[in-house]
């Protein structure tokens, strides 16, 4: 394994996992929401998603920043992160906030729920329903991954899930999903036409062959193609029966190796890190694909990448990075992905089905400064920069 972008075949891996799939297979895939906030359209016809990647939170005040300016040093920490996430609440009032993943550096966090509770304060502050998944650093403290995916589902106002109910045999922890319905009163109202999946992508290798990252497995695929398939069943079904599927959004942490298969003359945005993803290609790329409902995916884990870029009919984004303790570039501004989803005005003047996906991220400058306005999707085709 000399080269870090090098991967291998999926098929002796499959075979390792016969038994979990075999016991997802009959699992019975339930496309509704339990003990949750409902997630809707409003009345002006859009959704908005605020991504925040890699935070890396851990003491709060007493935590240093990481490659910034040194006119910026002076007291710069944790709390850094803080502001940055109150302002971008405050300034883009998003539907939904996700965490994609280096919630906490769990490795330099006395306390890992502590430093859990302080990283997503603001979201809970806000009343603003959130959802996270675990990078690869959340862990590496006293708290499990299963323990600290348990104690963010404690947490006021957030939407996170450990894994669907029952489904024990499910690799990882932070596999669900959630329904963005239609707008109230519209034909589309109990209908979910936006569907947001969210897994766990692991931290780094068990096989003893294999080094590197860890990788969405056959089980997490499985369980994603059963809730996709009953996603599209519903949504092309009576009443207001669709002939596509509501698009799909998907967020994990660790990038599939796809990534850096997106040519640099089809993205928007920068590629300084290159592509940190596992190598094995366990060929989630492909499930999603063939799934047909997937138009874009998010991730985080390379700091210094921003872009989106398309690659066979799926948009592959960075979120950039957001914390002020993780590793950065000097001079070169944390940032966030905002995602903004607007359904098609009908004849009769209420919202139907959805018409466009759309993103730009926001730069923690002193004018949150906009750049990159992207259209991702839109009346099922791909696009380009705006």
């Amino acid at each position: 394994m000399e080269e870090k972008k090098k991967t291998l075949g999926v098929q002796g891996l499959l075979a390792t996992t016969a038994v979990a799939v075999l016991w997802l297979s009959s699992l019975a895939v339930s496309t509704e929401q339990t003990n949750q906030k409902e997630l809707r359209f409003g009345v002006k016809g859009e959704f908005k998603i605020l991504q925040v990647a890699d935070m890396h939170y851990a003491d709060g005040k007493t935590t240093p920043c990481k490659d910034v300016l040194p006119s910026q040093m002076a007291g710069c920490s944790d709390l850094n992160t803080t502001a940055f996430l109150n302002r971008m609440i405050l300034a883009e009032k998003p539907d939904l906030i996700v965490f994609t993943g280096d919630n906490i550096y769990a490795h330099d966090a006395t306390d890992a729920a502590s430093s859990l509770d302080a990283a997503f304060a603001p979201a809970i502050s806000s009343g603003i329903p959130w959802a996270a998944v675990l990078g690869n650093h959340d862990q590496e403290s006293a708290l499990s991954r299963e323990g600290v995916m348990k104690h963010i589902v404690t947490l006021n106002n957030t939407l996170s899930q450990v894994n669907p109910p029952g489904a024990d045999a499910l690799d990882g922890f932070g596999n669900y999903n959630l329904e963005v319905h239609g707008f109230e009163g519209s034909g589309f109202e109990n209908k979910s036409v936006l569907n947001l999946y969210f897994l766990d992508s692991g931290d780094y290798s068990t096989v003893h062959a294999i080094s590197g990252y860890g990788w969405i497995k056959p089980s997490q695929q499985v369980w994603f193609e059963r809730t996709s398939v009953e996603l599209q069943r519903a949504y092309m079904s009576e009443p207001e029966a669709q002939e596509a599927p509501a698009p799909g959004l998907v967020y994990f942490h660790i990038p599939v190796p796809e990534y850096a298969s997106v040519n640099s003359s089809n993205y928007t945005g920068v590629n300084q890190d290159g592509i940190s993803s596992p190598r094995v290609n366990s060929g989630f790329f492909t499930t999603m694909v063939e799934a047909g409902d997937v138009k874009a995916v998010f991730t985080g884990h390379d700091h210094l990448n921003d872009f989106c870029g398309e690659y066979t009919g799926i948009q592959l984004c960075y979120g950039g990075g957001f914390g002020y303790h993780a590793y950065g570039k000097a001079g070169w501004s944390r940032r966030a992905r905002v995602v903004v989803a607007t359904l098609q005005k009908t004849d009769e003047g209420s919202w139907g089905p959805l018409m466009s996906i759309k993103t730009w991220k926001r730069l923690d400058d002193e004018n949150l400064t906009t750049i990159d306005v992207q259209v991702l999707w839109s009346n099922g085709t791909t696009a380009g920069g705006t």
